[in-house]
Formats: structure tokens, C-alpha cells, sequence
């Protein structure tokens, strides 16, 4: 018994001791990658302040900064902010399940797999913004039409990667299941999708970055409101500090929501 205590007290230590040393290099890493964005922006700063780079072009951080803060002041940022995010969300979402059910639907039908599969690689290396035209006619320009062009971005793109996850597992644990009687049904759902959930959680986060790109190109075609459209009206207006400020605000969300998802993906895990 004594034996057994000081071995399960030795293992307690050496995995507080793994914890302690994962915990100093995950402050080293942000640590680092504060330090890369302070000196980003310190030297932006100065080489506009000192015109060493065109202000009308590049601007610099506190006149970009002073633009976010004065635009949330009188509440103009909001409702692009709102519009955007929420658009983002909902093609997130739906990107993340119709593709996930299109991989279960040809894994499920070999048939359909071998017809399909030429037809995803043409359709998923097309040029997305071309599509944008016919969206808009046939959705209307407006909230539909963004998240078409999303959709056409996000589905694709999971199909593909879910699929070739659910290729990929083990044979040797689909024969378990057949040697015991298993339908194809139980195949898919004790073996397959568990054995690809850690790809399928994997997927929402590069589905972040394709939503946010989506739901961009249609408010940079369609949109008379979102950070799309405050991206093109800057440009328009020759404002490119209001287009440097929106960036900086899509990049700040985008990371909110990156990181919301590697929660979930530690969590679900």
C-alpha cells in the first residue's frame, strides 16, 4: 500500500510539473506575439509620424484607432458591426453543417460519392466572387445573397476535408463492428463520426476565416450596410483610414471568435 501511495504521489508530481512547464511556454508564446504586435504598431506609428510611408494611404495607429473610437462614440459602428457578425455567424454555422451532412451523405452512398467528386473539385476551385452576380439576381440584394457567397465558400471546403476524414479511419475498426453484426448505420455513428469529430472540430476553425472572407466579397457586392461596405465606401471617399480602422475591427473580432472555437475544440476534445 505504502508502495503504491508513493508511486501515485510521484506520478501527481511529475504531472504538475508538466502542467507548470506547458503553462511558462504558453506565457512565453503570447508573450512573444505581444511583443511582435506592439513593435508593429510602434513602428507604423513612427514612419507615419515621420512621413517615411504615404499617411493617405497607410495612415498610422492612433489616427486609426482615434477613428474606431470616435465611431463607436456616436454609434455608427454598431450597426455594420451587428450586420456583419451576424451574417458571419449564421454562414458559419450552416457552412459547418451542410457540409458535414453532404460528407455523411456520399460516404454513405459510394454511388453519389464517385459522381460528385469531380463536380466539388471544379465547383470548389471556381473563382467564388464571379458566383456573386447570380446570388444577387437570384436571392435579391440583401442578406441572402452575402450568405450564398459564404455558403459557396464555407461548404465546399467542408465536404472535402470531413470527407477525406471519414476515408481515413481505421478499417480495422469498421470490420469490428461488421464481425459483430453492425448495420452500416452503426458503422457510421460508433466508428466514423466518432473517430473523425476531432477533424469535424477541427473544420470550424478554418470555417471562421472562410466565413469572414464570404460574408466580405458579398457586402463588397450587394451590401449598403456591414464592414464590407464601409471597406468600399473608404476607398470610394479616399478615406483609408476609415478602411485601416474596419480591418483592424474584422481582425478583432475574427480573432474573438477564433478563440472561441479552440475553447470549444479543448473542450469537445
Amino acid at each position: 500500500m505504502e508502495s503504491t501511495s508513493a508511486g501515485n504521489g510521484q506520478i501527481q508530481e511529475l504531472h504538475q510539473a508538466h502542467l507548470l512547464r506547458k503553462r511558462k511556454i504558453q506565457r512565453k508564446v503570447f508573450g512573444t506575439q505581444l511583443l511582435i504586435l506592439i513593435v508593429f504598431f510602434a513602428i507604423w506609428e513612427v514612419a507615419g509620424r515621420n512621413k517615411w510611408i504615404d499617411v493617405l494611404l497607410f495612415s498610422y495607429p492612433s489616427k486609426v484607432f482615434n477613428q474606431i473610437y470616435h465611431d463607436m462614440l456616436d454609434g455608427s459602428i454598431w450597426v455594420h458591426l451587428g450586420a456583419t457578425v451576424g451574417e458571419t455567424i449564421v454562414g458559419f454555422v450552416l457552412g459547418t453543417l451542410l457540409g458535414t451532412a453532404l460528407a455523411a451523405v456520399i460516404w454513405w452512398w459510394d454511388f453519389a460519392a464517385k459522381v460528385l467528386d469531380p463536380y466539388m473539385v471544379v465547383f470548389n476551385s471556381m473563382p467564388k466572387v464571379a458566383l456573386g452576380p447570380l446570388f444577387i439576381v437570384g436571392f435579391g440584394p440583401g442578406f441572402m445573397a452575402i450568405v450564398a457567397t459564404t455558403l459557396s465558400i464555407t461548404v465546399m471546403i467542408t465536404t472535402l476535408t470531413v470527407y477525406q476524414s471519414f476515408r481515413e479511419v481505421d478499417p480495422n475498426y469498421v470490420k469490428v463492428i461488421r464481425v459483430f453484426g453492425g448495420s452500416k448505420r452503426d458503422v457510421f455513428y460508433k466508428v466514423i463520426l466518432r473517430a473523425s469529430f476531432p477533424a469535424i472540430v477541427s473544420t470550424l476553425k478554418v470555417n471562421v476565416g472562410l466565413a469572414w472572407v464570404g460574408v466580405i466579397v458579398g457586402e463588397f457586392l450587394v451590401s449598403k450596410v456591414g464592414l464590407g461596405y464601409l471597406i468600399i465606401y473608404g476607398f470610394q471617399v479616399f478615406n483609408f483610414t476609415l478602411v485601416l480602422s474596419t480591418l483592424v475591427l474584422i481582425a478583432v473580432v475574427a480573432t474573438v471568435m477564433y478563440q472561441f472555437v479552440a475553447y470549444l475544440e479543448r473542450k469537445l476534445t
